[in-house]
């Protein structure tokens, strides 16, 4: 793996949206397992690898394919760390021998750290376990060939698009048990027969197992000069063992907890305690503004930031983290489109594409994050469905609302009939008599009900829209479905509401009619009295408020003077007139166009209501599934014979009247 903290960047990089962090390449493996003969000595495990081939591999955080050029490789020393899986923590030995053969890595060394894992490399080995490798360097240069052009590298031809790293330091090579590239190849060889292996315990094979590439061969002078005298080399390994020991000790104890970044580079590089001291003194300066170099990864949060600033969301910042905000704006600065969204989600789930050609395939990775297993993963499906709802709840929003402020909201939690019912008739304290005890009240006969159901819609955003790359699509969609929703719920409350000739009529004492109900002083104080003056079960004063005035758009105007003016004036009948507005500040008023739209029964234009607070006393209820008041969008791949994406949205809700004592209305006509 190949990681940099601040590439410098060639003339023909790619722009800043391709900078890497980190980079990764990961060759695959094969361990041969070796004992060396030798009285009385005991020699290290050794092992021998082509630790990276020269090709391309695909590395994460890097949009395109990487590949290190190793003329340009610097290796500091011919002794680096060797790990499992990048971790300092985790070590394993070191190397004493790299070289570059043929556009090739090659690294050779001993398993000289005395740990639960390189104990576990070892016996793993002899096991016939495929371990790989895996090369870890700081990238200082690279430079990008773009698509048509065609570049020398390792001896081998590539055509772009493809990343080149030209400069590089060469900081520590793993073992991993993952890699990407097969053509590598990892000896390792153990101590020898019948000796006590330091590393794994007593060693007990020697020869060839079942066919696996575990041998058992005497080491001599000819396999390798350095180990003419075995005791001597054991010594130098251990004494080389134990200075990189001391250096790390060092290093961590300097960096104390505080400086991880630092602390990480030095033991991955090799500084010493110098080194290392110096670095943490230039990190602990005053700084000048500081400019914040943010992980350039791509994940889900930072692609739902680029969605939500490419379509314009209002106050984006309420909605994502700042840190996403910021990677997104960098990355994707001239915004994000949907055949780009839908491709980095298909990279970061194993796609190899390079581009949106094979579109079919590209849906597939990108809304199937388990089809690569061991990836990173993106979950495309979930993006999308959480920018959809952001724009769906401003297209619900954007319709009228008058009915949620006048309604009653229950939470129901399945699609059964619920029942409500009133405190009626005995429902008044009792005297408690000497010894305190309480008589028991009763709910009375009168019931109401409600229940929820579930409306829904289906929308595609189809081929065309992803072949246009419009992401607007991801917009436009939800904000019909949101705006659906709410006019949807406003159909089902006012075709309820209005439909009402056998809730507001005279027998229930809650309508009245004639030319003196139009919405005037007297008109309102009528309806006023109307209301005051209804009676529960047992012919008493229902002890409820009118506090909402009702009105169509054409009585806007006139109830809304009534409400704020302090005088109202009128001398067309008579040379008489009221001065004062007994009714200002009285009522709430709220406006439909739905109360005199033609299209629901029983609408009028000149009828107004007086209805109490629905805390109090409801005239209608409203009853949503689980509480969730605002309707849910679920995005999904289209149906086999369908290319493109599908978005479904669905509200579960339910509305009927309930006490007809909570409301008074006004024919306003005769």
């Amino acid at each position: 793996m190949a990681r940099t903290k601040a590439p410098t960047r060639s003339a023909a990089s790619p722009p800043e949206s391709e900078t890497p962090q980190s980079i990764e390449i990961t060759a695959a493996a094969q361990i041969d397992v070796e004992a060396a003969a030798g009285e009385g000595t005991a020699a290290l495990p050794r092992f021998k690898m082509v630790a990276y081939t020269g090709g391309a591999m695909r590395v994460a955080g890097w949009r395109h394919a990487v590949i290190l050029d190793l003329a340009g490789l610097d290796i500091p020393s011919q002794m680096r760390p060797i790990r499992f899986s990048h971790d300092p923590a985790s070590g394993v030995g070191h190397t004493d021998a790299i070289r570059i053969e043929q556009g090739q890595l090659i690294a050779s060394g001993v398993v000289s750290r005395d740990t639960p894992t390189a104990r576990e490399i070892v016996t793993s080995s002899k096991n016939g376990f495929p371990w790989q490798a895996s090369v870890g360097a700081s990238v200082e240069e690279f430079e990008f060939i773009r698509d048509g052009q065609k570049v020398l590298v390792n001896g081998q031809e590539f055509a772009g698009p493809v990343n080149v790293v030209r400069k590089a330091t060469l900081g520590e090579i793993s073992f991993v048990d993952l890699g990407a590239d097969g053509k590598t190849s990892v000896n390792v060889a153990a101590i020898a027969a019948n000796q006590e292996n330091i590393m794994d315990g007593e060693n007990k094979d020697n020869g060839t197992n079942n066919g696996t590439v575990m041998q058992t061969k005497p080491e001599t002078a000819q396999d390798d000069p350095s180990k003419v005298n075995g005791s001597a080399a054991v010594e130098d390994i251990r004494a080389q063992a134990l200075a990189e020991t001391s250096r790390i000790a060092a290093v961590r104890r300097l960096c104390a907890g505080q400086h991880d970044e630092i602390e990480a580079k030095a033991i991955r590089e090799g500084w010493d305690s110098t080194r290392t001291e110096l670095e943490i003194l230039r990190a602990s300066r005053p700084k000048a503004p500081a400019i914040h170099v943010h992980d350039q990864n791509v994940s889900t949060q930072v692609l739902e930031a680029a969605c939500m600033l490419t379509a314009g969301l209002d106050e984006p910042e309420k909605h994502c983290q700042e840190q996403a905000l910021d990677l997104a704006a960098k990355r994707f600065r001239g915004g994000i489109g949907l055949q780009e969204l839908l491709l980095e989600a298909a990279w970061a789930n194993g796609y190899s594409g390079r581009n949106f050609r094979d579109s079919r395939n590209v849906l597939k990775f990108a809304f199937n994050p388990g089809i690569e297993a061991g990836l990173s993963t993106i979950d495309i499906g979930g993006i999308l469905s959480n920018v959809a709802n952001k724009f769906l709840l401003e297209g619900f929003f954007s319709v009228e609302r008058t009915w949620r402020n006048i309604t009653a909201v229950r939470n129901v939690s399945d699609f059964k009939t619920v029942t409500s019912y009133r405190l009626v008739g005995k429902d008044q304290y009792e005297i408690v008599a000497p010894g305190g005890e309480l008589k028991h009240g009763n709910l009375g006969e009168e019931q109401y009900t409600n229940k929820a159901d579930t409306y829904g819609l289906l929308l595609s955003i189809d081929r065309r829209d992803i072949i246009n790359d419009d992401l607007g699509a991801i917009t436009t969609v939800p904000r019909k479905l949101g705006r659906g929703s709410g006019l949807k719920i406003n159909d089902v409350f006012w075709t309820i509401f209005l439909a009402n000739s056998d809730f507001f009529k005279v027998g229930n004492k809650n309508f009245i009619s004639g030319a003196d109900t139009a919405l005037t002083i007297d008109g309102l104080t009528k309806g006023e009295v109307t209301f005051m003056d209804q009676v529960d079960g047992d012919g008493k004063p229902i002890g409820v408020m009118p506090a909402i005035l009702l009105v169509p758009t054409a009585l806007s105007a006139i109830g809304t003077q009534l409400f704020k003016s302090m005088e109202l004036r009128d001398t067309t009948a008579s040379t008489k007139y009221p001065v004062s507005n007994p009714h200002q500040g009285k009522f709430r008023v709220e406006v439909s166009r739905y109360l005199s739209n033609a299209q629901y029964t029983g609408n009028s234009a000149k009828a107004w209501y007086l209805l109490a607070d629905a805390a109090d006393l409801p005239v209608i209820e409203v009853a949503f599934l689980n509480g969730q008041e605002s309707p849910t969008i679920e995005t999904a791949e289209a149906d086999f014979n369908v290319l493109g994406i599908q978005m479904r949205g669905y509200h579960d809700f339910g509305v009927n009247l309930q006490d007809p004592r909570g409301g008074a209305k006004s024919k306003g006509e005769a």
